[in-house]
């Protein structure tokens, strides 16, 4: 590390502790060459994936876009801020875990319609509309029959919500959820 007084590249460790919010390393530092202490930080860098437009653009990966997507499909339905967050820190953690410098939107798009079903349905379909480029009635039509298959026969492309969850069971969560608030009808798991 160069010391910020006189540039020297000699210098040394004397402390290191977690810092008080627990996401750094503090380092106290002494200068070989003149003598004087400082401190560093040491902090774990998370860089977001590139993300590819269909129409071959890149743009940097942008919560506020997923966010903004939600909340338009979401507008006037009744859907808690919490699961909404909740949804949104999923999407972020799997397209961490993907570990690629790029990712399709259309994979992310993918991740959000596979949240948005889980959370409500009337939101999905809206979502799929303008996702899909609805043309007709038609359209409509085959993504409600969709919506109202059961369950088990459905089959999707992207990652199924609610993994770690065994099939057909309400945790006392989703339940106590499902009775307080009787417009979602299939809280995520929490």
């Amino acid at each position: 590390m160069k010391c910020p007084f006189c540039g020297s590249l000699d210098t040394q460790v004397i402390d290191s502790r977690v810092s008080e919010t627990g996401d750094a390393i503090r380092r106290r530092r002494k200068c070989a060459a003149c003598d004087k202490r400082f401190t560093t930080f040491e902090t774990v860098e998370m860089r977001m994936p590139q993300v590819v437009k269909s129409n071959g653009t890149r743009l940097d990966f942008n919560v506020d876009k997923i966010r903004t997507g939600f909340n338009k499909a979401l507008h006037k339905r009744f859907v808690p801020t919490e699961f909404v967050d909740q949804a949104i820190a999923r999407i972020v953690a799997n397209v961490h875990s993907f570990g690629e410098r790029e990712i399709s939107s259309r994979a992310i798009g993918e991740m959000v319609m596979v949240e948005l079903h889980r959370l409500d349905k009337v939101a999905y379909i809206r979502f799929a509309s303008v996702y899909r480029s609805f043309q007709d009635v038609e359209d409509f039509r085959s993504m409600l029959h969709e919506v109202e298959r059961p369950v088990g026969m459905k089959a999707s492309k992207a990652a199924k919500p609610g993994k770690g969850a065994k099939a057909g069971k309400s945790s006392a969560a989703d339940l106590a959820v499902g009775a307080l608030n009787p417009h979602i009808k299939n809280p995520p798991n929490v």
